[in-house]
C-alpha cells in the first residue's frame, strides 16, 4: 500500500525512464555525468555512468528513495529496530563488523558485549588451531577442516575462503553443503580422521541437509576415534547451542536470531576461514565492511555507494521492465560471488507482498546470474550484446589480481564489455567493416544485420586495486546494504523467506511415503508417479 507522494515519485520515475535515449549520447548533454554518476568508497570505485538513465531519470530516482523515507530507515537498521517484521526481530549484521566496544542494541538489549566475547573466543580457538595448540582427540595437530552447512551457512564463507585463500594454505579448508552423498564423500577423500576437524554450521540446528551431512561426518570420524576423542573434532555454529551440544558436538560458538544466515558471514558463521585465513586477515575483513557501513550512514544519497548501485536496478526494473541482471566478476578468486549475490539478494526480495501483507504493485528482485570473465564471454554475453531483451550488466574488476602485476589483459576485457554494450554497432557500420574485408556486396548484405549491435544496453563497474581482505569486506557490505535500499523503495520484508520453507515440509511428507514403501493416496498423480519411478 503506498501513499499519494510515493505514488508520485514512482509516476515521475517511469515518466523519466526513456528507453530511446542513448547512453553515449547523454555525456555531452550532461557534461558532468561522469563525477555526478560515480563515487569512491571503502576502497572501491563505482561508476554508473553507463547506466541507461538520463540527468532527470537520476534525480527521479533519489527523489523516491528520499520520498520511500531510505535514511530514516537506515537508522531503523543501524538502531536494533524490529526491521525484520514478520518475524519480529532487529536485523544488526553490521554489529558482527563493528570495532570492539561498540554499543549496538537489539530491540533494546544491548549485544555489543556479547558480539566481542564471541569474536575473541573465535580469535583465540582459530589460533590455537592454527599454531597446533588445539588439537584433536589423539594429540594430533589439525591438518585439515570440513565445513558442514548450506544456503547462509555456507555460501558466504565458501565466497571469502575462495576470495582470499593462500595457493598453499595452512589448513585443507573444504566446504559440505549437497545433501547428495557425493558431495560428502569427495570433502573426505584423503583425509585423516585424527588430523580433520569437523564444523557444523546451522542457525536453528534442524535444517534436514546439514543435519544429514553432519551424521555422515560424524561416522566417519567415530569409525577411527573414541567419543570422548571425536567431540574435540566436532563444533557446532548456531544460535541453538543446546540443540548442538546434544547432537555431539565438544565445542559450540553462538550467534543470535538477529543475524540471519545470508547475512551472518561475519559471525562465528565463519570461523573456518578465520581459521584457514589466520585471524589478522579475518580482522581486516571485518574493518574492510565496517568501512563500508560507515560510508552508508554518512554518504548523502546522492553519493552513497549502496543507494546509487540500488537505485539503478530499481531504474532498470520498474522504470524499464528488466528483469534480469548479470554480475561478471574479472578475478578467479570472485568466481563464487554471482552465487552469492543470488541468495542475497532473491532471497532477501524476491517478494510478491508489501509489508503490510498487500500485493506488490511494482517488480521486486530481477533474476541475478552470472560467471566470472572471461568465461562469460563465451557464453551467455552473445544474448546480452544481441538477444532482443536488454539485461543490465554488472562487471567487477579488480586491477591487479594476482602479485603485484596490473592484469591489463583480463580488466581490457571487462572494458571492453561495457562499451560495446553501450556503443554496440550499426548496420551501416558492420556493411562497412564486410567490404572493407574483401566481402562483395551480396555477401555484405547477406551478414550485416548479423553484424550489428543494437548497443545502449546499461553496465556499472564496480573497480578495486586489489582484492584484499578489506576490500572484499567493503564489496560484500555494498552489496548487502544495495540490498537493503531496495527492499526499503519496493516495501518488502528483506529479512524473511518463507518461500524455503514450503518445499522442505512437503520434502519431509514424501519421505514419509518413501519409508512406507510408496506414494500415498494424497500425492497429485505426477509426484506419486515420479515417486514411483525414482523408488524403481
Amino acid at each position: 500500500m503506498t501513499d499519494a507522494a510515493t505514488e508520485a515519485a514512482w509516476t515521475a520515475l517511469k515518466a523519466a525512464a526513456d528507453p530511446v535515449a542513448r547512453i553515449v549520447d547523454q555525456f555531452a548533454a550532461d557534461p558532468e555525468r561522469l563525477s555526478r554518476m560515480s563515487v569512491e568508497a571503502a576502497g572501491l570505485y563505482l561508476d554508473l555512468s553507463k547506466q541507461s538513465w538520463t540527468r532527470a531519470g537520476f534525480d527521479a530516482a533519489l527523489a523516491l528513495a528520499r520520498v520511500r523515507q531510505v535514511e530514516a530507515r537506515r537508522a531503523h537498521l543501524f538502531g536494533g529496530a524490529a526491521v525484520n517484521l514478520t518475524e519480529g526481530r532487529a536485523v544488526l549484521h553490521p554489529a558482527l563488523r563493528a570495532a570492539p566496544g561498540a554499543d549496538y542494541h537489539a530491540l533494546g538489549e544491548p549485544v555489543s558485549a556479547e558480539v566481542d566475547a564471541v569474536r575473541a573466543d573465535m580469535a583465540a580457538y582459530a589460533e590455537a588451531v592454527r599454531s597446533g595448540a588445539e588439537t584433536g582427540g589423539t594429540g594430533k595437530a589439525f591438518k585439515a577442516l570440513v565445513h558442514v552447512g548450506i544456503g547462509g551457512s555456507d555460501l558466504g564463507p565458501r565466497v571469502v575462503w575462495d576470495a582470499l585463500r593462500p595457493l598453499s594454505p595452512t589448513v585443507d579448508l573444504r566446504f559440505v553443503a549437497n545433501i547428495d552423498p557425493r558431495d560428502m564423500a569427495e570433502a573426505l577423500t584423503g583425509l585423516d580422521p585424527e588430523t580433520t576437524l569437523v564444523v557444523v554450521v546451522s542457525k536453528t540446528f534442524t535444517t534436514q541437509e546439514t543435519l544429514a551431512n553432519a551424521d555422515a561426518a560424524k561416522a566417519w570420524l567415530a569409525a577411527a576415534l573414541t567419543p570422548e576423542q571425536l567431540r574435540k573434532h566436532f563444533i557446532g555454529v548456531t544460535a541453538a547451542p543446546d540443540k548442538a551440544g546434544a547432537f555431539g558436538c565438544g565445542r559450540t560458538f553462538a550467534f543470535r536470531d538477529w543475524v540471519g544466515g545470508r547475512y551472518s558471514l561475519w559471525s562465528a558463521v565463519s570461523l573456518s576461514c578465520a581459521i584457514g585465513l589466520g585471524w589478522d586477515a579475518f580482522e581486516a575483513f571485518l574493518g574492510g565492511a565496517r568501512a563500508m557501513d560507515q560510508h552508508f550512514v554518512d554518504a548523502p544519497l546522492e553519493k552513497n555507494a549502496p543507494v546509487l548501485l540500488a537505485l539503478a536496478q530499481v531504474f532498470n526494473v520498474d522504470g524499464l521492465g528488466r528483469h534480469a541482471r548479470t554480475v561478471a566478476p574479472y578475478a578467479h578468486a570472485l568466481r563464487r560471488l554471482p552465487s552469492f549475490l543470488q541468495q542475497l539478494e532473491m532471497e532477501s526480495n524476491g517478494k510478491r507482498v508489501h509489508r503490510d501483507g498487500s500485493p506488490v504493485s511494482h517488480g521486486t528482485c530481477p533474476v541475478v546470474f552470472g560467471e566470472p570473465g572471461t568465461n562469460g564471454q563465451h557464453a551467455f554475453f552473445q544474448q546480452i550484446h544481441q538477444g532482443p531483451e536488454t539485461v543490465p550488466a554488472e562487471f567487477v574488476i579488480v586491477a591487479k589480481t594476482h602479485g603485484n602485476e596490473t592484469e591489463s589483459p583480463l580488466w581490457a576485457n571487462a572494458l571492453a564489455q561495457g562499451q560495446a554494450l553501450m556503443l554496440g554497432k550499426t548496420t551501416e557500420a558492420a556493411r562497412a567493416e564486410l567490404l572493407a574485408s574483401g566481402s562483395g556486396d551480396a555477401e555484405a548484405d547477406r551478414l550485416q544485420t548479423h553484424k550489428t549491435f543494437p548497443g545502449n544496453r546499461p553496465s556499472t563497474a564496480i573497480v578495486m586495486d586489489r582484492l584484499t581482505p578489506a576490500t572484499l569486506g567493503a564489496l560484500i557490505a555494498l552489496y548487502e546494504h544495495k540490498t537493503f535500499v531496495e527492499g526499503v523503495i519496493w516495501d518488502v520484508n528483506s529479512f524473511d523467506q518463507w518461500g524455503v520453507e514450503l518445499g522442505k515440509v512437503l520434502a519431509k511428507a514424501i519421505l514419509k511415503d518413501v519409508a512406507a514403501g510408496g506414494p500415498s493416496d494424497e500425492l497429485d498423480p505426477s509426484t506419486a508417479a515420479l515417486m514411483t519411478r525414482l523408488l524403481g
